[in-house]
């Protein structure tokens, strides 16, 4: 029976099959969705979802069956829509530990581009932490590097804020590196946050400044903060809404602002003239700071991704020397 269960498809009721408590992805594009629910009113459901079968004893004694979803959580959702009854579905009779339930949940996943890269670092955190699976031994189960297994659970070190905002494409996976290099700095991260979030700056604009950053920090360790300088360093930066640094001196000092294109230093030099200054920054484009339609730029090559994705001290600061 195992055999034939294993090699065959069944058509199962839709409302007998649960979902699966181990599926990393936990955001759904429902745009997406409804595409995908109106190709399966006109083509049906091309590729078969993957379930176990589960016998249980109903309260008036009797036995019922349920299923449990191992792989196919988007079609399952789009059949729903479209209004299907029944599903096709392999029934898997060997899977009975959660380890490889999750393991084929998180390998379905990655085959599909949508899976957001927090969902993807989370699954991985839960084989590492849940079933104690070493960083390599994840990399071999989905065929990737132990690098990239690593570089992913790093994304996890972020504030939630910041993997909200990964979550929904409103940054991308190629600014989480800058990010994550001003790890120890959370006021500098947090601004270099907004300016990816407001000015829509690239990964390449990003990394540039975060390089900037570090190579201030090595090279004026001994550097110590009037904390009045320090608090208006802040208050101007708010104001114009991009990083500013002041550098005192015994006698006055000077201001460096910083600027990423003409437009942006035309739209600096705006807030500077002005008379009334309001007290939240407009974007130049009229719309609200955190539109999710406005997608920050990943400039780099498909090359350059690669090998960011590969590298396994992507994230050190040894890398950044002067």
């Amino acid at each position: 029976m195992s055999n034939i269960e294993g090699n065959s498809i069944f058509w199962i009721e839709i409302e007998k099959i649960k979902p699966n408590p181990f599926q990393p992805r936990k955001e759904f594009n429902e745009a997406s969705l409804r595409d995908l629910s109106e190709s399966i009113r006109m083509y049906g459901v091309l590729q078969p979802l993957v379930v176990t079968r589960k016998e249980f004893q109903k309260p008036d004694g009797g036995m019922a069956v349920e299923y449990e979803l191992i792989s196919g959580e988007r079609r399952l959702r789009a059949s729903k829509l479209a209004g299907l009854r029944e599903v096709p579905s392999i029934i898997r009779t060997d899977l009975d530990d959660g380890k490889l339930k999750l393991e084929l949940a998180i390998i379905e996943n990655l085959q599909r581009e949508d899976l957001n890269p927090v969902d993807r670092a989370r699954g991985f955190e839960r084989l590492s932490k849940e079933f104690g699976l070493k960083h390599l031994e994840i990399a071999r189960k989905i065929g990737k590097s132990r690098e990239y297994v690593s570089n992913s659970l790093r994304i996890l070190m972020l504030p939630e804020e910041m993997l909200m905002a990964l979550s929904e494409g409103r940054i991308s996976e190629g600014h989480t590196r800058p990010l994550l290099m001003l790890a120890d700095r959370k006021q500098e991260q947090e601004t270099l946050y907004k300016e990816i979030l407001h000015r829509h700056i690239t990964v390449r604009e990003a990394e540039i400044t975060a390089r900037k950053i570090a190579v201030e920090r090595v090279r004026k360790p001994e550097r110590q903060f009037n904390s009045e300088i320090v608090e208006l360093e802040g208050k101007i930066a708010e104001l114009l809404g991009t990083r500013v640094h002041v550098e005192h001196r015994q006698n006055g000092g000077k201001i460096m602002i910083d600027f990423f294109s003409e437009d942006d230093l035309k739209e600096i030099l705006q807030m500077m003239t002005k008379q009334n200054q309001p007290t939240t920054l407009p974007m130049a484009n009229g719309e609200s700071p955190l539109a999710v339609s406005e997608i920050a730029l990943d400039d780099r090559t498909q090359i350059e991704k690669k090998a960011d994705e590969e590298n396994e001290d992507l994230y050190s600061m040894k890398n950044f020397s002067l």
